[in-house]
C-alpha cells in the first residue's frame, strides 16, 4: 500500500464521520469538548489526537502540578515524552495555567519559578510549542480548535498532493507515489 493510499483511507473517514478526538485511555479526566465526538484509545504519544490521523497530531495536557513535577522529579520521564513527541508533524504541549500562575511560584517544593520557566523555555525551543491556557476549560475549547485545524490542514494538503499524484501518475504510469506531511 503507498503512503497515499493509507493517508486517503483516514481521510474518508474523517470526512465520513467527522474529525473524532481520540482520548487516551490513561486520562483520568478528560477534556470536555463542544463540537468534537470523543472516544477513548490508546495513543503511543500525547493525551489527544484525531482518530486516523494519530501518527501526525498529538496534544499533550498540562495541569501546574502536572508541569511542575516535569520539571523535578518527573522530569526524565517528560523529556522522553517530549522526544517522541517532536516527532509529530502537529504537536503541542496545553497547560491549564497562565505563565503569571508559574511566575508567581506558589507550590510546594524546592523548585523556583526560574527553573520552571528555564525548563520550559528550553522545551519549546527543542521539542514543541506550549500554550499557557489559563484554566481547564480554556485548555479543551483551544485544544478542540488546534485539533480541528491540524486536521484541515492535513485534509488540504492531502488534496494537493492528490492532485499532483494524478497528474503525475497519468504521464508517468507509475501507480504508486509517497504523499509526505
Amino acid at each position: 500500500m503507498c503512503a497515499g493510499e493509507h493517508l486517503k483511507g483516514n481521510l474518508v473517514k474523517l470526512a465520513t464521520l467527522g474529525a473524532l478526538v481520540i482520548v487516551d485511555s490513561r486520562e483520568r479526566t478528560p477534556w470536555r469538548f463542544e463540537n468534537l465526538p470523543v472516544e477513548r484509545g490508546t495513543l503511543a504519544t500525547g493525551d489527544y489526537s484525531v482518530r486516523g490521523l494519530e501518527t501526525l497530531i498529538a496534544v499533550e495536557r498540562k495541569s501546574r502540578a502536572d508541569l511542575v513535577a516535569c520539571c523535578g522529579r518527573e522530569r526524565a520521564r517528560f523529556v522522553a515524552e517530549l522526544v517522541r513527541l517532536r516527532a509529530y508533524r502537529f504537536r503541542a504541549v496545553v497547560v491549564e495555567a497562565t505563565l503569571a500562575d508559574l511566575e508567581r511560584g506558589d507550590w510546594p517544593g524546592k523548585l523556583t519559578p526560574a527553573h520552571v520557566l528555564g525548563s520550559i523555555a528550553s522545551w519549546q525551543v527543542r521539542y514543541a510549542p506550549f500554550v499557557f491556557a489559563g484554566d481547564a476549560d480554556a485548555a479543551a475549547r483551544w485544544a478542540e480548535r488546534y485539533l480541528l485545524q491540524a486536521a484541515r490542514a492535513i485534509a488540504e494538503r492531502y488534496s494537493a498532493a492528490r492532485a499532483v499524484l494524478v497528474t503525475g501518475v497519468m504521464a508517468t504510469g507509475n501507480r504508486c507515489a509517497r504523499v509526505v506531511y
